[in-house]
C-alpha cells in the first residue's frame, strides 16, 4: 500500500485530534443540512386532507344553511301575505282572514315601519267574536285553512297565540253550527251549564282550573268520565277566548297609543268616547263617516268615477262622536255586524256618501217618537269601462280608470213602528235637470240624491250616486232588487252597458 495512504487511514483511525489543512473546508455539523426523505405511501396522506373537509360539523354547517334558507323564504312569504291584507283593508275589499292580520300589525314587533300608514290607527274593524260569530260553515273552513297558513309562518311567541286562539275560535264557532258533527258537542242543559261557570273566569282562573280537571281524570276517583271531558273541552275554548281578549286589549292599547303620537285631540276623545270600540265597525258609520279606506281610494279616482265618497262626508275623525240621533239599538247592531261580515266583493267599496237633503222637513211625528237616523252599510261597484277613447288609449295591461258601475244599499230598519208599510226611495234631480239630460262638463257624470223614505221613528237619509239609466234585468251577475224583509231594505242596482261595435 502506499505509505501515504496508510498514514492517511491511520490518522482517521486514532482518537487523538487531528491535524486541519487551513485550505480545507470547514465542516460544521449544525449548519449540515439533511435531505427530508421520501414518503413511502403517499396515499394515506392524501385522504387524511381530503377527510378533513368531510368532517360532520360541516355536514352541520350545511343543514343550518338550508334551515336559515326555509326560515328566511318563510318570513318573505309571511311578510308579503300581511302586507296584501294591509292593503285589502285600506281599500275596503278585505275577506275576514284580512281583518284578523290587520288587527296584529299594532302589536307586531316584526313588521316593518315603512308599510305603516298614517290613517291606520283611525281604521276601525270588527272584533274577532263579530268576525268569527257571523260566518256560515264555509266561510269557516275556508278561514281555519288561512289561519293555519299564518300559523305556520309566524315566529313570534304573541303572534302564534294568537292565531292558535283564533283557530279555536273557529273550531267552536263550527261546532255550535253542526252540533251533532263528528267533533261537535251536543247542545245540551250540561253545555248551557258548563259556559255559565266559565264564562266569567280569567285566563289565570281558567290555568288553575284546567290543571285540576287533568289531574281529576288522571286520578283513579269514581267520576263522571263524561261531565269533565266535556267541561275541559269547553275550558280550552273559553282559555282561548280569554288569551285573545288580552291580546286584543293590547291591541287596542297599541292602537291608540299611536294615535296618540299623531293626533292627541282625536286620542282623547277617542278614549272618553264609550263607542270608541273596533267591533261597532269595519266601514262607514251611519252618522255619515267616510269609510276607513276609501277616502284614501277614491282621492286618486278622477272625477268621473263620481263619487265612491262626497265633499259634504263628514271628516274621518267624527266616528269617534256619533250623532245623539243614530240608531244603537241591539237589533240594529245585529243587522249591521252580520251584513259587514259578509266583505267587500272583488270590484266593491264601501260607500259612505250622505248628504243632507236641503228640502228635507222635521217629521210630523217627531213630538211622538224621538227620530232616529238610520243605520247602513252600502257597497258601491266598480269598474272598467271599454269605451272608443279607451279602447285606443288603454289595454289590460294598463287599464283606464275605474268609473262606477252600480251600487248595493242596505238600510236597516229593524223598529218600524208600523211595519206593513215599506221605506221607500225617491231620486231627486237639482237645478231644474230632467232624466235623461246632462248638465255636467265634459269628462264627468251628472249626480242626483237618492232618498230613502221611512215611518216613525226614523228619519230620512239620502245620498249623492252617479245617475245613469239603470239596469232593471233579471240576470243572475246584473240583477236588479229591491225588497225589505226582516228589517232590511235592499236596493242592488246597476248601470246600463253600453256596447261598441268593433
Amino acid at each position: 500500500m502506499d505509505p501515504a495512504r496508510q498514514a492517511m487511514i491511520e490518522g482517521y483511525k486514532s482518537s487523538g485530534p487531528r491535524e486541519r489543512d487551513i485550505t480545507s473546508p470547514r465542516r460544521d455539523p449544525n449548519n449540515r443540512i439533511s435531505k427530508p426523505q421520501r414518503p413511502t405511501n403517499p396515499r394515506p396522506a392524501r385522504l387524511a386532507a381530503e377527510n378533513k373537509t368531510t368532517t360532520p360539523a360541516n355536514y352541520q354547517s350545511q343543514d343550518d344553511l338550508s334551515r336559515q334558507f326555509v326560515a328566511d323564504e318563510d318570513k318573505f312569504v309571511l311578510k308579503q301575505s300581511k302586507r296584501k291584507a294591509d292593503i285589502r283593508v285600506r281599500e275596503g275589499r278585505a275577506k275576514p282572514i284580512d281583518y284578523l292580520a290587520f288587527n296584529l300589525r299594532f302589536i307586531d314587533a316584526e313588521r316593518d315601519p315603512f308599510d305603516d300608514h298614517d290613517d291606520d290607527p283611525t281604521i276601525q274593524v270588527p272584533s274577532p267574536d263579530d268576525i268569527i260569530g257571523n260566518l256560515n260553515e264555509a266561510q269557516l273552513k275556508e278561514l281555519d285553512h288561512d289561519i293555519k297558513s299564518y300559523q305556520v309562518l309566524e315566529s313570534n311567541a304573541t303572534n302564534k297565540e294568537y292565531w292558535k286562539s283564533l283557530l279555536a275560535l273557529s273550531g267552536d264557532r263550527r261546532q255550535t253550527l253542526n252540533p251533532r258533527g263528528p267533533e261537535g258537542r251536543a247542545v245540551n242543559s250540561v253545555a248551557s251549564d258548563i259556559d255559565k261557570i266559565l264564562e266569567p273566569k280569567t285566563y289565570e282562573q281558567l290555568e288553575a282550573l284546567e290543571k285540576q280537571i287533568r289531574a281529576k281524570l288522571r286520578s283513579d276517583e269514581h267520576i263522571d268520565t263524561d261531565y269533565w271531558e266535556e267541561l275541559l273541552k269547553s275550558l280550552l275554548v273559553w282559555k282561548a277566548k280569554a288569551k285573545l281578549k288580552k291580546i286584543y286589549q293590547s291591541i287596542n292599547d297599541a292602537r291608540l297609543q299611536l294615535l296618540r303620537q299623531q293626533n292627541p285631540e282625536l286620542a282623547e276623545q277617542a278614549a272618553a268616547d264609550a263607542q270608541w270600540v273596533p267591533k261597532s265597525a269595519v266601514a262607514a258609520s251611519s252618522s255619515g263617516d267616510k269609510a276607513p279606506a276609501v277616502s284614501s281610494v277614491v282621492a286618486k279616482q278622477p272625477s268621473s268615477t263620481a263619487l265612491a265618497t262626497s265633499s259634504n262626508t263628514a271628516p274621518a275623525n267624527t266616528r269617534f262622536a256619533p250623532t245623539a240621533t243614530e240608531d244603537f239599538s241591539q237589533s240594529t247592531k245585529a243587522l249591521y255586524e252580520r251584513e259587514v261580515a259578509r266583505g267587500i266583493g272583488e270590484n266593491e267599496e264601501i260607500f259612505a256618501a250622505e248628504e243632507a237633503d236641503p228640502n228635507a222637513a222635521k217629521p210630523k211625528w217627531a213630538d211622538k217618537y224621538r227620530p232616529r237616523k238610520p243605520r247602513y252599510f252600502n257597497r258601491v261597484q266598480m269598474g272598467y269601462e271599454w269605451n272608443k277613447y279607451n279602447q285606443t288609449h288603454y289595454d289590460h295591461d294598463n287599464p283606464p280608470p275605474k268609473v262606477v258601475q252600480g251600487y248595493k244599499f242596505n238600510i236597516f230598519y229593524p223598529d218600524l213602528i208600523d211595519k206593513t208599510k215599506a221605506p221607500t226611495y225617491k231620486i231627486i234631480r237639482e237645478h231644474g235637470r230632467r232624466r235623461g239630460e246632462t248638465f255636467a262638463p265634459a269628462g264627468e257624470e251628472d249626480t242626483c240624491l237618492i232618498r230613502f223614505i221611512a215611518g216613525p221613528p226614523y228619519e230620512d237619509i239620502a245620498f249623492r250616486i252617479v245617475d245613469r239609466e239603470w239596469d232593471y234585468s233579471a240576470k243572475k251577475d246584473r240583477g236588479f232588487k229591491s225588497s225589505f224583509d226582516k228589517g232590511i231594505l235592499q236596493l242592488h242596482f246597476q248601470f246600463k252597458k253600453i256596447y261598441y261595435r268593433k
